[in-house]
């Protein structure tokens, strides 16, 4: 007996080979099904390619920047301030890639095609499965258009580089570059949530320059080439377009104090930044900044929405995967009758959401043409952002363990979609947020209201449990005011968002996935623990459709 005979142990048997490469756009029923229905579907050919990447060499390029995170250097070696943080190649390759694609850019470049933004939406769901921390960047750089758009002269200068197809990582003016991306920073210390409690300040200087002077808590992608932040002027809260460097080419009054040590997120930089001094352009009128900047916000909620959505979708497909390679007791996990269940009851997550999530799309694409979608954009963003990014959280738990112990280890990927899930649910605007902005928007836009109970009703007669929810939901619409409404939102918004993702369902042919919704989801005849389901759910067809491979 040789050396290697004697002292081989064992085999390695029993273990899923390596889900990446695959190809996430071809796997994905939901997702290419919800794109035609929505309007996109003269675009498959860009989300077709990307699916590719998305789920292969851009997946390589995350494992290495999230292994590799920024670092800030505030001065150079002669003790020169810089304000730099440095990525990692693959944090540049995964931006550069996602850019050239139309991540964020697409939906403005075909903007004169309905659907454009809907298709836009499919790019995101796709990255944001490859590497969710530079989906921030990209999902900023998207939403700043509308917010632009109140400043002709900026947006003028500003956007062609910004809709362009190059990125440019270097440490240099953005007029001396190709491409531009856009962060953003309106959270202080003492405000939170709360943007009128914000005390940086701006003060005219001449030329149409305001100097900024202040701080801001939390500084999103500080290595952007400007960004849109919040200060008070005489009027009010105003909004701003403040460039990394001044215009005369100089380093901008910008210091960046550190880096946030996030839970994850990790391949993306957060920061905390003073301003002293720092040169902007005003952007829309003095004192209107929170209306001004919340256009750019209800993109960036809905890019949280479809962030979220594509969480869950990941995380099923890592659970999937695990299971139709892994045995126990004799069988495949994928065979074990109660593994089933909590896979299926993980794909009727992933079904609604990405529903969900792709309509909210379509309603935001429509809104500049038609009012009723406006109105429909307004409610649904933020009722689909408070439910999908809630759910997340409880999605990659669940997936998590279908793994097992491999699954809480780092190698598997799982703990980086674990660490993820709750930051969406977080940013631009916690849960309690939206559920306040939904009460507001029922409360003072009577046409938002109309809207909702409008998109309701396409689904009257398909199931009485969603008809008796329906209607359950008439007297809080009609209120939709008061303290004891207010305590009650998250029961309301909750109820709002199953009767939405219910309807979708029975709307897009899928009567027998939407009935096992509505017994599970509105009548409670499953628990509260994923894998409950009733025991005639519809579980070989919701695993047929989840993952093909």
């Amino acid at each position: 007996m040789d050396t290697r005979s004697r002292f081989a142990t064992h085999v390695v048997e029993n273990q899923p080979p390596p889900l990446l490469p695959c190809d996430l756009y071809a796997t994905d029923a939901p997702l290419r099904e919800a794109l035609a229905r929505e309007g996109g579907a003269w675009a498959e050919a860009e989300i077709a390619a990307y699916g590719k990447l998305a789920g292969g060499s851009l997946g390589e390029c995350s494992q290495l920047a999230n292994a590799n995170r920024p670092q800030l250097h505030t001065h150079d070696r002669y003790g020169h301030r810089i304000d730099e943080v440095e990525f990692h190649p693959a944090y540049h390759e995964l931006m550069r890639t996602a850019i050239a694609h139309g991540v964020p850019n697409f939906g403005w470049r075909h903007a004169d095609r309905p659907g454009a933004q809907v298709a836009r939406a499919a790019l995101t769901y796709l990255h944001y499965q490859a590497d969710p921390g530079s989906s921030c960047p990209l999902t900023m750089t998207a939403a700043c258009v509308p917010a632009l758009r109140h400043a002709p002269d900026l947006a003028a200068s500003w956007l062609p580089r910004i809709l362009a197809t190059h990125y440019d990582g270097r440490h240099v003016p953005a007029w001396d570059k190709p491409g531009n991306t856009i962060g953003m920073g309106m959270t202080e210390k003492q405000g939170g949530s709360d943007v009128r409690a914000n005390t940086t300040r701006a003060i005219a200087v001449g030329d149409g320059l305001y100097e900024l002077i202040g701080h801001k808590f939390f500084f999103s992608a500080p290595m952007s080439d400007a960004f849109l932040v919040t200060a008070q002027t005489d009027a009010g809260p105003t909004c701003f377009l403040m460039p990394r460097f001044a215009p005369d080419g100089s380093r901008n009054g910008m210091r960046l104090q550190r880096l946030k040590d996030k839970l994850g997120d990790w391949s993306n930089a957060s920061s905390e930044v003073e301003f002293t001094g720092a040169l902007a352009w005003r952007v829309g009128e003095e004192g209107r900044g929170i209306a001004t900047i919340l256009e750019m916000v209800g993109m960036t909620r809905l890019d949280c929405l479809l962030g979220s959505a594509a969480l869950i979708r990941h995380a099923l497909v890592q659970a999937l995967h695990h299971c139709k390679y892994r045995r126990a007791f004799g069988k495949r996990l994928v065979e074990q009758p109660l593994m089933r269940v909590v896979l299926a009851d993980l794909a009727l997550e992933s079904e609604a959401a990405t529903a969900l999530a792709l309509r909210v799309a379509r309603a935001v694409d429509a809104s500049a043409r038609d009012a009723h979608e406006a109105a429909f954009a307004r409610v649904a963003t933020a009722i689909g952002k408070f439910w999908v990014c809630n759910r997340a959280v409880g999605v990659a738990a669940e997936a998590q363990e279908c793994l097992g112990g491999p699954g809480y280890i780092e190698d598997s990927g799982m703990p980086k979609w674990y660490r993820q899930a709750p930051v969406n649910a977080i940013w631009e605007g916690s849960g309690n947020v939206q559920c306040l902005d939904v009460l507001r928007a029922l409360r003072r836009e009577p046409e938002s209201a109309h809207a909702l109970r409008a998109e309701l009703a396409l689904a009257r007669g398909a199931h009485p449990a969603l008809d008796a929810a329906v209607d359950a939901l008439d007297a809080p619409l009609a209120a939709a005011d008061g303290d004891g409404l207010q305590a009650r939102a998250r029961w309301l918004v909750e109820r709002m968002a199953l009767c939405l993702q219910a309807g979708l369902l029975f709307r897009a042919g899928y009567s027998t996935l939407a009935a096992a919704f509505c017994v599970a989801r509105l009548q409670g005849h499953a628990g509260l623990a994923y894998g409950t389901l009733p025991v005639d759910a519809p579980v070989a067809t919701l695993l047929a459709r989840a993952w093909p491979q």
